[in-house]
């Protein structure tokens, strides 16, 4: 048997998504920006798009700008939304994905910023107080913090965050890439001025995401070059890409409540399993299903003698798993999430993230093979 629990670095296309790309790439061709009937025809296709993915955000298409990847559109957010609001001091989290850690670290090394971290407990759960203080003693800030962890899973109040960045007149930035397509997202409601998505993390294409741009607030293009999406992002539109993305979301929205009971089914079942089969077996993150991401499931293992080689050993017996994010597969840099939520780092950690299209039967069949693994390293 091969299992795939590694979901949360990028999930299976969908089979209707697919056949949807496919009937666009054999008839649609035309270049967007053409004024001719096969530009028109393309053009058609995105801004339809766009009003599907608008629609079930509760939002204008105006705010939908289409990108590369969520990482392209965390780049442009905190970026342009720091530069061209002349904003000095920004607040994250050392948990953040290194899409948004980099960038603030990259603005701050170059003098752009003074950046603050807020204050995170061992479950990976943000301080409130501690946000508010730092907004309070600081001048107009920029905060950025994710929706959901990547890696262990947590979820963050983006309603109170929303809250407190509004009273104190703060811009706020939330890298949502694990939660589009997974939670319900009423962006009429919601107070923040910028939402990201990647089309792979929701059964959907690589290559293609957007950035949601409140209209409260302006930003001028991070990539120049064209007046596509409005003059806001230069580039020929991944037409392919955008039709599938729209798809997959639609797709998401109508199937939501039954995939997250499935899925948060499969994730409680590995956690029961878990326990009874391996002693001193603990879990980094939130696992309460109100303060976590129903997809991911952060294991730590007690110390064993292979630890180094518990992933490939997995690999080996047909079951991918990621001992992190997988954005930083082949470094020898250990998790820099694991790192500030001071878990052990002698005990090897292992993420399973799943999908609609996992079964109780591989959970077994993992839970046995890892099961094995400890009994052997133990």
């Amino acid at each position: 048997m091969r299992v795939y629990l590694d979901n949360a670095a990028t999930t299976p296309l969908d089979p209707e998504v697919m056949k949807q790309m496919y009937m666009v790439m054999e008839s649609t061709y035309g270049n967007p920006s053409s004024i001719h009937s096969h530009g028109r025809e393309a053009r058609t296709l995105i801004e339809r798009s766009r009003k599907t993915i608008a629609s079930l955000l509760h939002t204008s298409p105006s705010e939908i700008f289409f990108t590369s990847s969520g990482t392209e559109a965390d780049n442009m957010a905190i970026r342009c939304g720091i530069v061209d609001h002349n904003i000095k001091h920004a607040v994250t989290s050392k948990l953040e994905h290194h899409a948004v850690l980099h960038t603030m670290e990259a603005l701050e090394k170059s003098g752009v910023i003074k950046l603050s971290f807020v204050d995170v407990d061992s479950k990976g759960s943000v301080d409130y107080d501690h946000l508010e203080t730092l907004l309070k003693n600081n001048e107009r800030s920029f905060v950025s913090l994710m929706h959901a962890n990547n890696e262990i899973g947590t979820l963050s109040d983006m309603d109170r965050i929303g809250d407190i960045c509004e009273a104190y007149n703060a811009i706020y930035h939330c890298d949502t890439v694990q939660t589009m397509g997974h939670y319900q997202h009423d962006l009429s409601k919601l107070k923040a001025h910028f939402l990201v998505c990647a089309g792979h993390k929701l059964h959907g294409p690589k290559g293609v995401g957007f950035l949601h741009i409140n209209h409260r607030i302006k930003i001028k293009p991070l990539i120049y070059g064209g007046a596509q999406e409005r003059n806001m992002r230069g580039g020929t539109e991944n037409i392919y890409g955008i039709v599938g993305l729209a798809k997959a979301l639609e797709i998401a929205y109508s199937e939501m409540e039954q995939h997250q009971k499935h899925i948060q089914s499969l994730k409680t079942y590995m956690i029961d399993q878990l326990v009874e089969s391996i002693p001193g077996i603990d879990f980094n993150g939130e696992t309460d299903p109100a303060k976590s991401l129903y997809t991911v499931l952060n294991v730590q293992f007690p110390e064993m003698e292979m630890a180094d080689m518990l992933l490939f050993n997995l690999d080996i017996a047909g079951i991918s798993a990621s001992g992190g994010s997988a954005c930083s597969s082949g470094s020898d840099i250990g998790s820099h999430v694991l790192t500030a939520i001071g878990a052990s780092s002698s005990r090897p950690s292992v993420r399973f993230s799943f999908s609609k299209y996992n079964t109780k039967e591989e959970v077994d069949f993992t839970v046995a093979k890892v099961r094995e693994l400890c009994l052997v390293s133990a």
